[in-house]
């Protein structure tokens, strides 16, 4: 079998699997959010956490909740990562310097997972089940708490009132990723992933001195990392470990995690306003995108310039011979195109285009389809977006699901959308301005441009994926990357839940005859062309400097 026709027959396997999931995990997510019910276990927390869970919330109290209860975790992370030294199960590791403890506290908590480390010389069992692998839980239920107050915005009128937090964050924990997370490691650890508290082994002999490892409690933390689009690998390596990621299927099952959830939500979406064909038009739209990236990624990477590449049958320089061209591709895109970040391979050695589509993934805002959460909100803004673009194309008041779309609205939008590109290029622009934040670059010229602009693009979008060569283990990097991370994640999520209170407190508006039909294939065009083309403006002079350049090199 031809390594192209493999990777075109993993993209249709994938794609099937993710079909089936779709209807059951979405409508159970819709009963989950919208039940009146609680669990035991559940009732148990929300009295240990003293939150009444049926107390309805305006959006300032919803935030509120949203910026309190990650100010602890960042806290609780950075202290756990600085006591490390004194904690049992610390396999003989020092505790972490401040600034890389900040850095990753605020990687995990804002479901970023950036590391500027190396997991298994770094990390030991405490830090990384107590602290890395609960945020990998909760981070996503926040990001998932966050996206249905918006659709419970669109849904509900004549209220300011979007719902609990606390009750939002547990359901969410409890109902949905504890379980699936639970069935998704039982089947990497069959797999051959690795499930353990064992400490360092010395092993075998290589040019005359051994090798160490380390074990771990690696199947479960590899399976919330990618089902809540967290990213954050046990081992340096990350997803390309065989303890990891041990063989083509658990590849394929682990992308199959990445997407299955934020794709679900628009089946959520669609149940909870009360009409399922506006939920397809944003899966739709998403699945287009998607689909287009994959086909761009794999046909840069499979293009045989060369007899190297002709032999090894595409660019297979930094990729795994068990995963080859097509799964790597197939990953790399799913990665970035959610705000996963784990890697099965090497981005900085894609090539000069293959790169640019992986910076030009997040750089859509993770919306295709996006975080856990954080990618439904992000695609229902942008649609906010394209329905105001086609209302002043015909000078209409636009509208979208019975909600008018106003002065409000559109700024709050528009404030939504500018946020994590003046993040991006103001923080790239001054690393290379500075005198030292350059030296950190391993690369020169355009491909040294592109590390740093990969590494903040990452951050800003909370993604975590890195484009490697870049030692972002400094105490500018550490910082900047950490203020990014924590600005990228939150300030987006004021103007979310505020857009959300306010569609919330309006009355529905009937439809007429002028109203644009946005359950229709033309909105799902118009929707994937504003995308394509706000992106296009914003950062095309920066992927000149960076990946264009190197490409077309």
């Amino acid at each position: 079998m031809s390594p192209v026709l493999a990777g075109v027959l993993q993209l249709l396997a994938l794609m099937g699997a993710l079909a089936l999931a779709y209807v059951p995990l979405g409508n159970y997510m819709a009963r989950v959010y919208s039940s009146e019910k609680h669990l035991r276990v559940e009732k148990w927390i929300y009295k240990g956490i003293g939150a009444n869970p049926d107390t309805e919330m305006r959006w300032t109290a919803y935030l509120r909740g949203v910026l309190a209860f990650s100010a602890a975790g960042v806290l609780f992370l950075y202290l756990l990562q600085r006591l490390q030294g004194g904690l049992p199960g610390s396999l003989g590791f020092s505790s972490i310097e401040p600034a890389q403890a900040f850095d990753t506290a605020a990687s995990f908590v804002t479901n970023t997972n950036w590391q500027s480390y190396a997991g298994e010389q770094a990390m030991g069992h405490v830090v990384q089940t107590a602290g890395l692998a609960v945020q990998n839980f909760v981070s996503a239920a926040v990001g998932m708490a966050v996206a249905v107050a918006l659709v419970r915005g669109f849904a509900r009128s004549r209220t300011g009132e979007l719902g609990n937090f606390w009750a939002d964050l547990v359901r969410g924990t409890v109902r949905v990723l504890v379980p699936v997370a639970a069935v998704a490691a039982v089947v990497l650890v069959a797999c051959g992933a690795i499930q353990n508290f064992s400490g360092i082994h010395e092993v075998g002999q290589f040019m005359g001195g051994s090798q160490a490892w380390n074990g771990g409690a690696v199947a479960s933390q590899e399976a919330i990392k990618e089902l809540g689009t967290n990213g954050g690998g046990y081992f340096n390596a990350n997803s390309a470990h065989p303890f990891e990621n041990p063989t083509p299927f658990t590849n394929l099952f682990e992308i199959f995690l990445i997407l299955v959830i934020p794709l679900a939500l628009t089946r959520t979406f669609g149940v909870m306003v009360g009409s399922v064909k506006q939920g397809y038009a944003i899966l739709a739209t998403m699945v287009t995108i998607w689909v287009g990236f994959v086909a761009l990624m794999m046909w840069t990477e499979f293009a045989h310039h060369g007899p190297a590449l002709q032999a090894a049958g595409g660019a297979m320089e930094g990729k795994e011979t068990r995963f080859g061209v097509g799964g790597s591709a197939l990953f790399g895109v799913s990665t970035t195109l959610t705000s996963t970040g784990a890697v099965d391979s090497f981005h900085s050695s894609f090539t000069g285009l293959g790169g640019g589509i992986t910076m030009l993934g997040m750089m859509l805002g993770e919306i295709a389809p996006g975080g856990v959460g954080s990618g439904l909100y992000g695609m229902l803004i942008m649609a906010i977006i394209a329905v105001f673009i086609a209302g002043l194309m015909v000078g209409r008041t636009p509208e979208y699901l019975g909600k008018k779309i106003g002065p409000r609205e559109i700024k709050l939008a528009a404030c939504y959308i500018l946020v994590t590109p003046a993040l991006v290029l103001v923080f790239t622009a001054a690393s290379m301005a500075l005198p030292t934040p350059p030296n950190s670059m391993r690369g020169s010229g355009a491909h040294g441009f592109s590390e740093v602009l990969y590494a903040f693009t990452s951050a800003s979008n909370n993604n975590g994926s890195a484009f490697a060569g870049l030692n972002a283990n400094t105490d500018w990097y550490n910082t900047t990357t950490g203020l990014a991370m924590l600005l990228g994640r939150f300030v987006p999520m004021v103007f979310v839940l505020a857009l959300a209170g306010s569609l919330a407190g309006q009355r529905p508006v009937p439809a007429t005859a002028g109203t644009l039909r946005t359950e229709k294939p033309l909105f799902t065009g118009l929707l994937v062309g504003a995308i394509l083309i706000i992106t296009g403006l914003t950062y095309f002079p920066a992927l000149a400097l960076g990946p264009l350049a190197e490409g077309l090199a």
